[in-house]
């Protein structure tokens, strides 16, 4: 993969492709226990394609998200996770950051959905490692991805200009 640090304006599929293809475990930070938030909605899907999820919300600590109990910060993980993706407002993204950058684990991404971008806090986390995503919507990008709009689900990997197919090539 060609990740390129520090570079949040655009990126390739390939780039997206590695990470989301790379994530067995997301944390939901910000994860709401009402159905009508996109946060939500995100949960569902991710655990549709089989991911492990684990909702993060002081406010909702000890509720449940689509059966998943909701834990109050990522120190409180009883294990690690893959990817923290973030539904905070940009000025909390460090926050985040900082919280991850205390763990005693590492994810290898951090995600922040739409409208949530701050490139110090993203060259904090890269520089520790981490591969940071932001301002994209997970599922979007998941979506173009692997074709969800055609029915492929996950099968797809994309290689250098070619999407392979399990049965071919599209």
């Amino acid at each position: 993969m060609r990740y390129d640090r520090y570079s949040h304006d655009h990126y390739s599929i390939e780039d997206l492709a590695a990470i989301l293809g790379d994530i067995h475990s997301v944390a939901i930070v910000g994860a709401s226990v009402r159905d009508d938030r996109p946060s939500h909605w995100v949960t569902g899907f991710l655990l549709g394609k089989g991911y492990t999820v684990f909702p993060v919300n002081p406010r909702h600590a000890g509720l449940t998200v689509l059966g998943c109990p909701v834990r109050a910060s990522l120190s409180d993980l009883d294990q690690p996770v893959d990817l923290i993706d973030v539904f905070r407002r940009a000025d909390a993204f460090g926050d985040v950051v900082d919280e991850v950058l205390r763990l005693d684990w590492r994810p290898k991404a951090i995600w922040g959905q739409l409208g949530v971008r701050d490139d110090e806090a993203a060259r904090r986390a890269e520089d520790a490692g981490i591969r940071v995503v932001m301002n994209r919507a997970l599922v979007a990008e998941y979506g173009m991805i692997y074709g969800l709009t055609h029915g492929h689900g996950r099968e797809k990997e994309v290689t250098g200009s070619k999407v392979r197919v399990a049965d071919g090539v599209a």
